[in-house]
Order: C-alpha cells, then sequence, then structure tokens
C-alpha cells in the first residue's frame, strides 16, 4: 500500500497503528527516504516500533560529531581537524587554531543546508549570526577545510558481519562541491590502486565499526594520497540507482532483503569496477530563476541528474554532459580567468585546447600567467574594467567555453555576470580546475570521433563476461 502523507513522527506511528490492524509488523526500514525517515527513527523506537537494519544508536553514532570522531579515534582513520562551536566566540576561537578556510554547517542537515566555506573571520561572525542560529542544541560544526582535495562517495551493504563494497565513486569537482552537484565517475579515473583499496578497506571497517545492516555511503576526501574520512551515513545515498545502474547489482533489494534477515552470503555479487565507465553529471535549474548565481559550493542546488556510459572516461563524460543540455563545442574562443592558485593547472588544460585549434582568451592575470609559459593568448577586460570586455565577447557570440574559478566574496559578486551570461546564452562553463580537465578531454574524444549508442545491457553483459 502507498500512504500519501507527511513524514511526520505524528503521521507515520498512526499509519503504522493502521498496519498493525491488518497483521503483524515485523518492522519499519527508515534507510530509503535520505535523512528525514532516519530522524524519526528515536520517535518510532519510543513508540515501541522495530526498525528493521541498522539500530538506532548506530544512525545517532554516525550523526554525533564527537561520538563518531571517538570511533574513527578507535579505529585508527583519519579525518580532517575539525571542532564544534555552541557560540560565536567559540566558533571564532575554533577557526582560528583550524586556520582559514574552514567549513561551516549546523548539525543534523538535509542536502548541505547552510553549509558554507568561509576564508576569514568577519565572514564566520556573518554566516554564525545570519544562516544559522547557534545554541546548546543545534551546534555548528566546523571542520579544516582541505583545498584542491578530491572527494570519493562510496556506497556498501552491510549484513553485521559481511560488507560488500558497491561503488567506488570519484568526483569530478574538487572537494567543497555538494556531492549531489558533483559530476562523478565510477570506476575512479584517476586515483591510484592504493587508494583505491585504503577505501574499500576503511569503508569495512566503518561499517563493521557502526554495525550497519542494510545500506551505507561514506564520502572521503583524498589530498596528497592520503585519505580523510568526512561523513558516514548509514543509509540509502542519492547515489545507490547510479551505482545499481553503472554495474546491474541491484543494491537497494539486497539491502532491503539484509535488513528482512537474509546475509550477504546467499547473494552472487560482483566486483565494484565495471568493465565500463559511468559518469554521472547533475542537472540544476539555474534557467528558471533569473539573477540566481550559478557557481557551486557545499550546499546542494541540483534537482536531477543524468549518466554517460561509455568504454572511456572522456566519452563517458561527453555523454554525460550531451545528458544534462550542454553541446561541447569542437571549435572557437576558449575564455579563461581563474584565481592564482589554479593558474598552473590551467597551463596544461589550455595548451591541450589549443593543439585541437582553439583560440585562448584571458583577463589580465591569467594572460599574463598563460602567455608566460609560451602559449599564444588574446587579451580582454573585466566586466569591471569597461568595455570592451568579457561580457560584452559572451553576448556577442565570440566565446564557445568558458573556464571560470574564484573565490573570496568580493570576486564571487565580481564575476557573477559571466557565470549567468554563459547560462542565458548556452555557453559550457566549467568553474573548478577538474571540471575544466575533464571537458577538455571529452572535446579531444569528440573531435577524434564519433558517439556510439548502446543499450546499457550491453554494458552489464561485458561487465559479467
Amino acid at each position: 500500500r502507498l500512504y500519501f502523507e507527511p513524514l511526520t513522527a505524528e503521521d507515520v506511528i498512526e499509519l503504522v497503528r493502521v498496519e498493525e490492524r491488518r497483521g503483524t509488523l515485523v518492522g519499519v526500514i527508515v534507510q530509503f527516504g535520505g535523512q528525514t525517515p532516519l530522524k524519526l527513527a528515536h520517535d518510532l523506537e519510543a513508540a515501541g516500533i522495530p526498525i528493521l537494519g541498522t539500530r538506532k544508536d548506530a544512525i545517532d553514532l554516525a550523526e554525533d560529531r564527537e561520538r563518531f570522531r571517538q570511533l574513527l579515534d578507535r579505529l585508527g582513520l583519519r579525518q580532517p581537524a575539525s571542532g564544534i562551536a555552541r557560540s560565536t566566540e567559540g566558533a571564532e576561537r575554533v577557526a582560528g587554531e583550524l586556520g582559514y578556510p574552514v567549513l561551516l554547517r549546523p548539525s543534523y542537515v538535509l542536502g548541505g543546508r547552510a553549509m558554507e566555506i568561509v576564508h576569514d573571520a568577519e565572514s564566520l561572525r556573518h554566516y554564525i549570526q545570519q544562516a544559522v542560529r547557534v545554541s546548546g542544541s543545534n551546534p555548528v560544526l566546523i571542520d579544516r577545510y582541505l583545498k584542491e582535495a578530491v572527494e570519493v562517495d562510496v556506497d556498501a551493504v552491510a549484513d553485521g558481519e559481511q560488507v560488500y563494497v558497491a561503488g567506488i565513486m570519484e568526483h569530478i569537482e574538487e572537494a567543497g562541491i555538494h556531492s549531489g552537484d558533483s559530476a562523478c565517475a565510477l570506476p575512479p579515473h584517476q586515483l591510484s590502486a592504493e587508494v583505491i583499496e585504503a577505501l574499500g578497506a576503511q569503508t569495512r571497517e566503518l561499517a563493521a565499526g557502526l554495525g550497519v545492516v542494510g545500506l551505507m555511503n561514506a564520502q572521503f576526501a583524498i589530498k596528497d594520497d592520503e585519505v580523510y574520512i568526512l561523513e558516514v551515513n548509514p543509509r540509502a545515498s542519492r547515489t545507490v540507482p547510479f551505482v545499481a545502474k553503472a554495474t546491474g547489482t541491484p543494491i537497494a533489494k539486497i539491502a532491503a532483503r539484509v535488513m528482512a534477515g537474509e546475509a550477504l552470503a546467499d547473494f552472487t555479487l560482483s566486483g565494484p569496477t565495471p568493465g565500463h565507465t559511468a559518469v554521472k553529471e547533475a542537472v540544476f535549474p539555474f534557467a528558471r530563476f533569473p539573477g540566481v548565481d550559478t557557481l557551486l559550493g557545499p550546499e546542494m542546488r541540483s534537482t536531477g541528474e543524468v549518466m554517460g556510459l561509455d568504454h572511456s572516461f572522456a566519452r563517458a563524460f561527453l555523454k554525460s554532459q550531451l545528458g544534462a543540455g550542454v553541446e561541447l563545442p569542437r571549435e572557437g574562443t576558449v575564455f579563461i580567468s581563474v584565481k592564482d592558485a589554479d593558474k598552473d593547472a590551467l597551463v596544461p588544460i589550455a595548451r591541450r585546447l589549443t593543439t585541437m585549434g582553439f583560440t585562448l582568451l584571458a583577463t589580465t592575470g591569467t594572460a599574463t600567467h598563460l602567455s608566460g609559459a609560451g602559449l599564444s593568448v588574446e587579451l580582454i577586460n573585466k566586466v569591471l574594467e569597461g568595455p570592451p570586455h568579457v561580457v560584452d565577447a559572451m553576448i556577442d557570440g565570440r566565446i564557445q567555453l568558458v573556464f571560470n574559478t574564484t573565490e573570496g566574496a568580493q570576486a564571487i559578486r565580481d564575476s557573477k555576470s559571466l557565470r549567468r551570461t554563459a547560462l542565458v546564452h548556452n555557453i559550457p562553463y566549467y568553474t573548478t580546475v577538474a571540471g575544466a580537465r575533464a571537458a577538455a578531454e571529452a572535446i579531444a574524444a569528440l573531435t577524434a570521433g564519433r558517439l556510439e549508442v548502446a543499450p546499457l545491457q550491453s554494458y552489464l553483459r561485458e561487465t559479467a563476461s
């Protein structure tokens, strides 16, 4: 039966009582509805309603930052330096000890709600005063932000004894972009075999340490080949359908049967690495909201996702872009304007595009850096420097691709019109170095030959064989 009722404790408990009058209630599964059902676990347990799968205490252990840190210490696993604050003064003290930039978020949040990366004390005070109410019952979690780290999602199923790592997904955008907004690749396309092995081993340790029965999602950051645990959710994540389609393993069905008492040993499970590459890309609603900035961050903004499948990362990424409505150019002009920390990383990307016949256009700082690396670059004004500037060139159809990275509140505000113009005029734009690199690889694949279409089942048959 399907009920259309609010997911509140009062409504859910009343529905459970109705079901109990129809027969024996074995229990309730709370793992398939995101964060909201997990919050109901306490009230369900208090009402004497059995919860199937992971125990409520394990759910609290994963959500409670102090208890979770104690678990990681016991397991000998690493996480970014962090702290908890219950006042503005406490937040400033913790951030000062960790060192800026820091990632701020209220505890027990949905979809990265009210999460923000701040770079100085003034921004931190504004966040505390405007974005959240800091109190003893709603503390703010403060993590050291790992700049230029690679984020990884891992989905797993456990039965209390065995743990099956269902999929390891490498994000295209670096850590700091919400996992729901970042493109990701399965299997990972740049991580070393040693790092992938460590991710699987740590996922199994976490599942065993938490006593997970059913699904679990773990998020990691890789910095200088060191693995850091960002968070663990003892529930299904939004990546479960993607993993199931990419690998051909129905992990939601398996998890439900495990929660009902079956063992993982009863199932035939393949490895988490298929013989092809699947790329998930987010779909955003920005075109429907005039004036909204398109810059991505730790708060989730996407409203859907698509998947690209092929035998190489470049072609799978290209298909994912097409599925999301982004048509990459085969030729034309690339506008590049990036923050100082990204200038070196953009040089090989820009050089690769010039070898494919693209013209480079850049603002002063970026143009100087690219020219110093021996590249031919045309100079153009920033919007603040007056016309003719980059937005004019975009409106006139002179720019076919945009790479723009920025940081700091003022710089982000100054470049908003650039990102908005790219959106309105359907110009592909990338706001991270990783995204720019993936786009360059996809364009190379586009110019190298035609894309082929094959049914999903053909890829899965190849994996099975």
